[in-house]
């Protein structure tokens, strides 16, 4: 079980009221981002210097490195704009953004009716991670996931969820990288193994983890989807082996019909 940190920031780590950034060239290219936000017409690069305090060579080199990364567009000799990469990267995190807060109360809501940890997790990679979670100390025995904290695809609930998207090849290639590397002797280690898995969540519209990331844990998971029809979050329930419980799976799945409805998704039309 994943234990939960929290970290703090010393008074030192701050100036006038502003975190500190320790690598000089990233606070300089933050400054200039910002002092190109503040403007909706291209900037010209003196103003750039001016603005940042930057000498305007330095302003100049540290942009070019900035449009080479397509975080900068420079759209006329000395005149510059925030880039598309920052608008990309910017979606990204509002999607993120928009499926937390979207299940937060339908989380609590789903713990309140199992006494168990709700988890919320994403595809990164090979792995997921944990971006949200719902417990109560008061619930007693519980599955505690750390925020942040990742796990392997093929080991989790959510993660096979994400691997039931795959194709034969993807699946294969996933066992390549992977190694489809065990926790307990209930992982699952053999590739026809894990496909034959993978067919059952499709058949089934959910998934389980059969104490195959920590012995003496249960999970159960339903996929969340978007406006556009994809699987952006996995939803699970975390409990200690002999307290899961087979009539929870339907209404998990009515809280992530819940959340996706939320999200703008609409369902097919049930035959």
């Amino acid at each position: 079980m994943a234990l939960i940190q929290t970290s703090s920031t010393t008074p030192e780590n701050y100036v006038n009221g502003t975190q500190a950034v320790a690598i000089q060239v990233l606070d300089r290219a933050m400054r200039l981002l910002d002092a190109l936000a503040d403007q909706s017409d291209p900037v010209p690069l003196k103003e750039l210097a001016a603005r940042t305090g930057l000498h305007t060579s330095t302003t100049h080199r540290i942009l070019n490195d900035l449009v080479a990364g397509r975080y900068v567009e420079r759209v006329d000799s000395g005149l510059y704009r925030l880039g598309m990469r920052l608008l990309e990267l910017g979606s990204l995190v509002k999607g993120r953004l928009d499926v937390r807060e979207a299940s937060f109360e339908p989380m609590r809501e789903l713990h309140k009716i199992t006494g168990q940890t709700i988890n919320l997790s994403l595809q990164q990679g090979d792995e997921i991670v944990y971006i949200e979670r719902a417990w109560s100390e008061c619930s007693g025995m519980q599955v505690v996931r750390a925020i942040g904290g990742r796990a392997p695809l093929h080991l989790t609930s959510t993660g096979k969820l994400f691997l039931s998207l795959y194709d034969s090849r993807q699946i294969r290639s996933y066992a390549m990288r992977t190694g489809l590397a065990g926790a307990t002797r209930n992982s699952i280690t053999d590739v026809s193994v894990l496909e034959r898995e993978l067919a059952m969540v499709r058949r089934l519209g959910y998934s389980r983890d059969n104490e195959e990331l920590e012995l003496g844990v249960r999970c159960i998971a339903a996929g969340i989807y978007d406006d556009a029809g994809s699987m952006c979050a996995g939803l699970s329930i975390s409990a200690p082996s002999d307290r899961l419980r087979e009539e929870w799976i339907p209404i998990m799945l009515r809280v992530a019909e819940q959340i996706s409805s939320s999200l703008g998704y609409e369902s097919s039309p049930k035959k």
